[in-house]
């Protein structure tokens, strides 16, 4: 099949709105999506913290994210890995659940913190150029004691 962008981008929603019609809406675990994970260590004043995040590593896997997940427990989240710094900028098109999102800096600072909404198309932007983006589920980062200036190691 040849696909022009916007026809690439309706196919893979299409898969993946079938793939949680298959789990019955659940949450894929990772070998349905096939996405590396990698356990994240986030330092805070209060101490460690565990994130096991999925890697978006790709143009594609970037642009998926966590569209057309019905759920994300805490500790669990995703890691939007950019090759440079760039001021990035996130919106919730086609994402289900509310997310919380920490803009990282190549050395692992957190620069900023920020809440998504389920729909909402209006992007959410970083202050600064950042190289990381790491979305959890609402308000997780604030439950856990994360702020800016903590570090995220294992990048």
């Amino acid at each position: 099949m040849n696909f022009n962008k916007s026809g690439r981008a309706v196919f893979f929603a299409l898969i993946l709105v079938l793939g949680c019609a298959c789990t019955g809406g659940k949450e894929p675990d990772r070998a349905q999506t096939g996405l590396e994970a990698r356990t994240l260590r986030v330092v805070t004043a209060a101490g460690d913290l565990a994130v096991e995040a999925e890697l978006a590593r790709t143009e594609r896997e970037r642009e998926t994210g966590l569209m057309f997940r019905t759920g994300l427990e805490d500790g669990k989240g995703m890691l939007f890995i950019f090759e440079h710094d760039q001021v990035l900028s996130f919106w919730m098109k086609n994402t289900l659940i509310p997310l919380s999102i920490a803009y990282i800096a190549y050395d692992g600072t957190i620069v900023d913190i920020r809440d998504m909404y389920p729909q909402v198309l209006q992007p959410v932007q970083s202050t600064r150029s950042v190289r990381y983006a790491l979305e959890v589920p609402q308000g997780w980062f604030t439950r856990a004691g994360v702020e800016t200036g903590d570090k995220v190691l294992n990048l």
